[in-house]
């Protein structure tokens, strides 16, 4: 039998690659969504201007907390996050937010397929990250929900009877 000198940093479970990996995806358009989401907060235009940004900072604050909890679930299952610029925007599948004034019509699309995008790569990972680690996949279960219900609460404003 093998002594421990401090068993208090011996982890109890260490993520293969794969998770890693996985988990590495969803953090990094997770993480995206909140940039995207303050770029057309701050810029949208247009009828039921304050109802849009409004709901926009929600989708912000959902995506923080995704991140952050993502981020933090990842250290405790000893694999390094990397939430840096140049990773954020090299790996994510989030569309590039447009520039400058947004009519409102349009930023419900645009958020809506920032949106649907980091649902895809939650729901394209659930099933590894479940079969690996079920607590981490607890976790993109919860954040996708929250994300699709944002999706279609947004996506409402577009449509007409």
């Amino acid at each position: 039998m093998k002594t421990v000198k401090n068993p208090a940093v011996v982890p109890t479970f260490t993520a293969s690659q794969a998770l890693a990996t996985n988990l590495q995806r969803a953090l990094v358009d997770i993480t995206a969504l909140s940039l995207v989401g303050k770029q057309i907060h701050w810029n949208v235009v247009g009828p039921n201007f304050r109802d849009l940004h409004l709901n926009l900072d929600e989708v912000v604050v959902i995506a923080r907390e995704g991140s952050d909890t993502l981020a933090e679930r990842m250290r405790a299952i000893n694999v390094f996050p990397d939430g840096r610029p140049g990773t954020v925007a090299a790996q994510t599948s989030v569309p590039v937010a447009p520039e400058g004034a947004v009519i409102t019509s349009d930023a419900v699309d645009y958020i809506v397929a920032a949106i649907n995008a980091v649902v895809t790569t939650l729901r394209e990972i659930h099933d590894d990250v479940d079969e690996a680690d079920p607590s981490s996949s607890g976790i993109l279960e919860d954040f996708t929900q929250r994300l699709e219900q944002q999706s279609w609460f947004l996506s409402a404003q577009n449509y007409s009877a």
